[in-house]
């Protein structure tokens, strides 16, 4: 006999605050907590449970007694269901408080560290179309709203051009228009479905491993360029050139049109031959006259602006003399590298991904910056004494690592090595209070500032300054 799930109904409980992931929290009557996707702080509402754990419970809410004066209409017609933008129902500053209150929690609670007078997040100017790169999937068995479902109609158009649904690996959302990223992605995306449909191009199923058209990614620079990337399933040349020769046409703005042949499980790339159809394999971005080659497989930050905000805050905080050995590790393209450059002596910048250090080169000889030099190979490998007497001993490191933080050993060497600076920066404050916590017996936090990069999200960025203990 199987296991009913039991669920509970929690009548007018107030929401207090946000949670991980983008999620809020309420407390049960009986004082556990219940962590919601669909509520704003300050809502009064009716909770129905779904999965319960030890300590806590997951919920929905299911009536509005009384909405937050944080809350706010949202702009796009797919909220609720895209699962891209959970926070578009708040009012951006509160959004920006709850960032703040988050990364000071962290740093404070899981780092036990003792901060100085934190300096307000940086927000950002745009709050809405400021990516600068967006990837879409196609599917032929798109994800039917609730409206629809409940509509009693029979679909037979089953293509898609969007995102996952969260926890669908196979579904996708149709997305009419997405307020992420400028114009013209939007008439890309909807001009290149609806021509495939219209000229019987399929689109690709997951689980049949079957169709033609699998994703489309958009980059669109600061200053403008367009790269358009179509990743195929399988080659077809009279419809793959059908559909490349139409976008051509219909969008000769765009600065590089390429196109994969992909026919593995999943769509990453990075192991793909990326093919050019026409313009250049790549763009440029610009920042305070340095230009950045980005090509389809390069790591850019996706926020241009707000990136342009977080390495000057990171500059400012290493306050730099010129005559300072910089290490700039996870350095990816060499961005941060090449924008501290003019005020150092020498910067080394280390990263795990060849292409990477490739296009870092590439940019450091298009900028003529001539004191920087890159090293590829894996970090907690890589990061070595022998590495440092070749290099030299670092005055100041600059460390941007992915969200899962630094390996132990690479924390291990900067205690080693101690130079005078540290400036963290880090999307995941979680993992660099962890990070903290192991060096705050040598270093004290001198500064700590966070960054919002991606408004209507709960994600943030934070730049912390350590300085060595006498």
């Amino acid at each position: 006999m199987s296991r009913k799930k039991k669920f509970h109904l929690f009548e007018n409980i107030e929401v207090i605050d946000t949670a991980a992931k983008g999620k809020t929290v309420a407390k049960s009557p009986d004082g556990r907590v219940v962590f919601l996707s669909n509520a704003v702080p300050g809502d009064i509402v009716d909770i129905r449970t779904g999965r319960k754990r030890k300590s806590y419970f997951e919920g929905k809410a299911v009536k509005f007694h009384h909405l937050s004066d944080k809350r706010v209409d949202p702009v796009c017609e797919h909220f609720g269901t895209c699962g891209g933008c959970k926070w578009q129902h708040m009012n951006y500053q509160d959004q920006l408080m709850y960032k703040q209150k988050e990364v000071t929690n962290n740093l404070i609670r899981i780092g036990h560290l003792e901060l100085p007078e934190v300096t307000p997040i940086a927000g950002s100017e745009k709050t809405y179309f400021y990516r600068n790169k967006m990837e879409f999937s196609f599917s032929d068995s798109r994800w039917l709203t609730e409206e629809e479902l409940k509509s009693d109609v029979e679909f037979d158009d089953k293509n898609a051009c969007g995102f996952h649904i969260p926890g669908m690996w196979d579904k996708i959302l149709d997305i009419k228009k997405c307020h992420l990223q400028e114009e013209p992605s939007n008439a890309i995306r909807n001009s290149v479905r609806d021509f495939a449909i219209e000229n019987n191009i399929s689109f690709f199923n997951p689980r049949q491993q079957s169709g033609m058209l699998r994703t489309m990614m958009i980059r669109i620079s600061s200053n403008g360029e367009i790269m358009l990337v179509i990743q195929f399933f399988h080659e077809d040349v009279e419809k793959r050139e059908l559909l490349l020769n139409f976008i051509k046409k219909t969008f000769p703005e765009i600065t590089s049109l390429q196109y994969i042949i992909n026919q593995k499980g999943n769509d990453s790339i990075y192991d793909q031959d990326v093919i050019l159809f026409s313009g250049r394999d790549h763009i440029f971005e610009e920042m305070e006259g340095l230009k950045f080659k980005i090509n389809a497989k390069s790591f850019y930050q996706t926020n241009s602006s707000q990136a342009y905000e977080l390495y000057k805050i990171g500059r400012d905080f290493a306050n730099l003399k010129g005559d300072e050995i910089v290490y700039d590790l996870y350095t990816g393209t060499g961005t941060i590298a090449q924008f501290v450059a003019s005020k150092a002596k020498k910067v080394v910048g280390i990263e795990a991904v060849p292409e990477a250090i490739a296009d870092a080169k590439e940019n450091a000889r298009e900028n003529k910056i001539d004191n920087t030099v890159f090293h590829v190979g894996d970090m907690a490998k890589v990061f070595t004494e022998d590495f440092i007497q070749t290099n030299g001993t670092p005055d100041l490191i600059i460390t941007d690592p992915p969200r899962d933080g630094m390996h132990q050993k690479v924390v291990a060497q900067i205690l080693n090595i101690l130079p005078e600076k540290v400036v963290y920066i880090s999307c995941n404050s979680a993992t660099q209070a962890r990070d903290l916590s192991l060096m705050k017996e040598l270093y004290t936090i001198e500064k700590t500032q966070a960054v919002d990069m991606f408004p209507q999200t709960h994600h943030v960025e934070n730049v912390v300054l350590l300085k060595r203990k006498n």
